[in-house]
């Protein structure tokens, strides 16, 4: 059985478990109400399990590949891809003023959520163009605007993210690429860019490069980079693609999963690029890519996820053997650690899926209303969203291949393509370990404020449930326990050793909360019962977390690891 896509377990979230009303009652998005959701669901749903689904195994099989200088696409991904632009969905959050259909984030993560599940490898397209209509549509002058967010909304044209360099990866201020002043209002940018996910296609009209480059002027570091927007064919006088820009795929990477996503070596000789934003402004242009990137990432994870969880789900229910403990089919479903498997998979699934919409509603709160408050919220959210979500998908991944057993290791199965496309995604967009180092960081300079207003929430709803509450009340005590800790350390030491048992604590907590949120909607149903699974026995993690990273900094040397 391929992926199926679940429109109704979006619906149940968005209307029990995060505060989506709240996106839908504002000016700015009064038009997403509850049937228009309802119809933008199903029918990404019915895209991404028709349409997409069955271009999985291909990409896997038959990978992108250069040939000639051209990059061609597994078969099947133009078609793909082409029903993906057709439909409106590279521009369902983008501006109404250029095409796009102008509706909430929280709806685009959920759409972007099934197409992952569907085919990764062919979701990255559209989302990196997303995240180049997002900085365009922030920072981009009214020309550029003009011209070229039409052509992305539509799909017509495709765009990348250009900033890792092989001596500048997380350390982006590193990087060589350098960009002139042509004198023209143009510049001429070179240098060589790598991972770029894709490069090229033999299906873009064009593909538009977001290029992080460094002006004569410009200072060492961060502080000193610009952002410009380099496309492989330079647009006529009527915005049509005209002639061939200096730049070319040098190469395409042997990677371990995402075959058919081209991940490429982009090389620009002296290629004709327009700045995006204030000169030295590139970082702050390309964080309002980034920042929504992450959330991507994080919901791509889940998706894939989801897609493995199926997958494990319907072996289970069809492999007969051994004598069952718990009678049923008599399928292995029915052995109590198989069972555990699929329900912890399940739970977990539910909990990251429902931090990245609390997350994606919080930044639909913040550019409907301005409010500081929701601003602060998805600042503190983002990087949870990122890191458990990614987290998730692998360890679901993985359990989802254990659940296949012997099988699971065969590729004939096709579980084993899940875990090597996922595992991606706990290190680009930033790595989990740098998410954790923003966590204890900046989103606790505030002195822990908002999180701790988030955790008056979170213990507001466990005191509002009652007994059924009390394992909830218990863990955000320790969470608002360790967080004190956190923001009263003087050594930062302290607080990276723990980052990452922090953010893994919080995330379980989290969780918790939204189970508890969906339990309390569903009383005696199979929500409330999936919530009791993952209170008592996920849940408790948390604990094991939170003690870690109050742990402090180690002692142990570099020689002491050494072999």
């Amino acid at each position: 059985m391929a992926y199926r896509a679940s429109p109704e377990e979006f619906q149940f979230l968005l209307t029990h478990v995060v505060d989506f009303a709240a996106v839908a009652a504002t000016e700015r998005f009064a038009e997403a109400t509850p049937d228009m959701a309802a119809a933008i669901l199903a029918e990404a749903g019915r895209m991404s399990t028709d349409i997409l689904a069955p271009l999985q195994p291909a990409g896997d099989r038959h990978g992108a590949v250069l040939e000639n200088g051209v990059v061609r696409s597994s078969p099947g991904f133009a078609q793909g891809y082409r029903a993906i632009a057709e439909g409106g969905w590279v521009g369902i959050a983008a501006s109404p003023e250029h095409g796009g259909m102008g509706l909430p984030q929280t709806l685009a993560v959920a759409v972007n959520d099934m197409m992952a599940g569907a085919c990764l490898a062919l979701q990255l397209n559209p989302r990196m163009t997303q995240g180049q209509i997002e900085a365009l549509e922030a920072h981009a002058s009214d020309a550029i605007k003009a011209v070229y967010l039409p052509k992305l909304i539509s799909g017509e044209w495709c765009g990348t993210m250009n900033l890792t360099e092989p001596q500048a990866g997380s350390d982006v201020g590193a990087l060589r690429s350098k960009a002139e002043d042509n004198g023209d209002g143009t510049y001429a940018v070179t240098g060589q860019k790598i991972f770029i996910s894709w490069g090229d296609s033999e299906f873009a009209g064009n593909t538009c490069h977001l290029v992080l480059a460094r002006r004569p002027d410009g200072v060492p570091g961060t502080k000193g980079i610009s952002l410009f927007l380099v496309p492989k064919y330079i647009p006529d006088a009527d915005g049509n693609p005209g002639k061939a820009n200096s730049l070319r795929v040098a190469s395409l990477e042997e990677k371990m999963g995402l075959h058919g996503s081209p991940t490429a070596v982009m090389e620009f000789d002296r290629a004709t690029g327009w700045m995006v934003g204030e000169p030295h402004g590139g970082m702050a242009a390309m964080f309002t890519m980034m920042n929504n990137a992450r959330l991507g990432v994080g919901t791509q994870a889940i998706g894939t996820a989801e897609g493995a969880y199926q997958k494990a789900l319907e072996f289970a229910a069809e492999r007969r053997q051994g004598r069952t403990a718990l009678g049923g089919q008599g399928t292995i479903a029915d052995h109590p650690d198989v069972r555990r498997m699929l329900a912890s998979m399940k739970a977990d699934i539910f909990a990251a899926r429902a931090i990245a919409l609390d997350c994606a509603v919080a930044g639909d709160l913040a550019q409907a209303t301005g409010d500081p408050a929701q601003r602060a919220r998805v600042a503190l959210l983002t990087p949870i969203a990122k890191a458990f979500g990614t987290e998730t998908g692998m360890s679901v991944a993985d359990t989802a291949m254990q659940v296949h057993g012997g099988m699971g290791y065969i590729e004939e199965t096709g579980i084993a393509q899940y875990y090597r496309d996922v595992r991606v995604t706990a290190i680009y967009e930033g790595t989990n370990g740098i998410q954790s180092i923003d966590l204890v960081g900046r989103k606790l300079a505030d002195g822990g404020a908002e999180a701790f207003r988030l955790m008056d929430e979170m213990a507001a709803t466990a005191a509002a449930a009652g007994a059924d509450g009390a394992a909830l009340a218990d863990a955000v005590a320790m969470l608002h326990e360790t967080t004190g800790w956190m923001v009263s350390r003087d050594n930062l030491t302290d607080r990276l050793w723990g980052s990452v048992d922090y953010l893994m604590g919080f995330a379980r907590v989290l969780g918790g909360w939204h189970h508890l949120k969906a339990a309390l909607a569903d009383p005696g149903g199979p929500r409330a019962r999936l919530a009791a699974f993952y209170l008592s026995r996920l849940l408790p993690r948390h604990a094991a977390h939170l003690a870690a990273a109050r742990s402090g900094a180690s002692d142990l040397a570099l020689e002491d690891l050494a072999v």
